[in-house]
């Protein structure tokens, strides 16, 4: 094809060859590197979104790169680059057959084709590189502008016929894309830029384009956009989740945040704080609760748990038997008996799942703690300076086994006695939950203390940094004097 000429303006030099092998070379650098940083620091996860976009970015990086190295391969070879070796001494039949077909992936040949179109002379010229894009032999010989449409995606059509229109009527740049039916029945996406070519009277003499196969750029691209999408759905759906499971988890948590005192009868009043911690390893709400309920008789309960799972069927599921916790208490279920419906409970629901919990019942007129657990960690006791777990009843996890019996064990509270609930996950960096003999070690700091409250931010200080793989709350109940 000759080179496009316009009467106004000279044509461009060419680079210099060795310019462009430079380029060719750091183009390959890069391209290396862009690998290197794929396997090195991308996750190969097809579960995670994340993973899948911050692959596809690479992949699209990549196919920038292969683009730009066969561009410039092709100009490093020339314009009209010579018929490989492999196809010098083949039959004409042969020839044509391998210019039809599919270039292969990676390949400087089959990118970029250049046409003309002489209006004068209605001669077409099209090079070896688009008889190889459009599929077509060279023997059948190229399209003309008026041939060029039937090769298109039906609706693709009118926007080829609009930019031939503007480029030979009004002299404007062509610069679009448009879809074609390859012979083999295969769909390509090409990218056509071109301009027209003036006489010396200013007139349209010819139009000459080249045209560029972006099939598997397209497709990147789109999988960066799918996969991008897909993140921010995943995204949206999980900061919506977040948020309601938040909501739920206040709209049922007890509203307090300080103390509440429970009324002062007989040996003193009961003083209690508590406090919800959070995972630092993930976004999602737990099933961990606490809370602390005066009951109509004067008695007050004191319950901590822990449902397996985070989000809205963790946060629901505790919801459930939170409430059916508190009714029964009221009801003055034994805090034993009250477990095995709560096992009952958790085992029939819809959802079912796994919880540990601890129920205390305090009688403040006689300083009687009756207290039953269900595979939970023990009530930590701390008098005079010292602290200790009490010994647990018998009590498997909430909904483990059916028809279980959940024993009931009794302490009698002194003034100035604290008593520390809590869930597995107060420190539980390494996964195994909360240490018992790091909690105690701050028995005499709460010797100290003159309120729940105080207690519970020397917990804080000591846990509330802590990097920790699952939710947990904490509850710190002080008897008066």
């Amino acid at each position: 094809m000759p080179s496009p000429l316009s009467a106004d303006r000279p044509a461009p030099h060419p680079p210099e060859h060795d310019a462009v092998a430079t380029l060719i070379d750091r183009t390959r650098r890069l391209r290396g590197d862009v690998n290197a940083v794929r396997r090195e620091t991308v996750p190969v996860d097809d579960e995670d979104p994340q993973a899948r976009w911050q692959r596809a970015l690479c992949d699209l990086a990549v196919s920038h790169l292969d683009n730009l190295g066969a561009h410039l391969g092709q100009l490093r070879e020339g314009l009209r680059p010579q018929v490989p070796e492999q196809l010098r001494d083949t039959p004409p039949q042969d020839t044509a057959a391998r210019a039809a077909e599919e270039p292969r992936q990676g390949s400087l040949i089959g990118r970029v084709g250049s046409a003309e179109w002489n209006l004068l002379t209605d001669e077409v010229s099209w090079s070896e590189e688009l008889f190889q894009i459009f599929g077509r032999s060279p023997e059948a010989g190229p399209l003309s502008l008026d041939e060029l449409p039937s090769v298109l995606v039906p609706e693709d059509q009118p926007l080829l016929t609009a930019l031939v229109t503007g480029c030979l009527v009004d002299g404007k740049p062509i610069d679009g894309e448009f879809r074609i039916v390859r012979t083999d029945r295969r769909t390509r996406t090409l990218h056509m830029m071109g301009e027209p070519v003036l006489d010396t009277d200013g007139c349209t003499a010819s139009m000459w384009a080249v045209l560029r196969d972006v099939s598997e750029l397209r497709r990147s691209q789109q999988t960066v956009r799918r996969s991008h999408e897909t993140l921010r759905r995943r995204q949206d759906r999980a900061r919506t989740e977040h948020r309601m499971a938040v909501e739920l988890q206040q709209a049922v948590l007890p509203p307090w945040r300080g103390s509440s005192r429970s009324p002062s009868r007989g040996a003193g009043a009961l003083d209690v704080a508590a406090h919800y911690l959070p995972s630092e390893s993930s976004s999602l709400i737990g099933g961990d609760w606490y809370d602390a309920l005066d009951l109509p008789d004067g008695r007050t309960v004191l319950t901590v748990g822990d449902l397996t799972g985070h989000g809205i069927p963790a946060t629901s599921a505790m919801a459930m038997l939170l409430g059916a916790l508190r009714g029964m208490a009221v009801a003055g279920i034994e805090p034993g008996v009250l477990m095995g419906h709560l096992n009952q409970l958790l085992e029939t629901s819809v959802q079912p799942a796994l919880g540990s919990a601890l129920c205390c019942r305090f009688d403040p007129t006689t300083g009687v703690l009756a207290w039953a657990q269900a595979g939970h960690p023990a009530p930590l006791l701390f008098r005079a300076g010292k602290g200790r777990p009490l010994p647990p009843p018998d009590g498997v996890l909430l909904g483990a086994a059916s028809g279980v019996t959940y024993e009931q064990d009794e302490v009698h509270l002194l003034p100035g006695d604290v008593l520390v609930l809590h869930t597995d996950g107060l420190n539980g960096h390494d996964g195994r939950g909360a240490d018992p003999d790091a909690l105690l070690a701050l028995a005499p700091r709460f010797a100290r203390a003159g309120s729940a409250q105080e207690c519970l931010r020397t917990v804080l200080t000591e846990f509330g940094g802590t990097e920790r793989l699952d939710d947990a709350c904490v509850l710190v109940a002080r008897l008066g004097a």
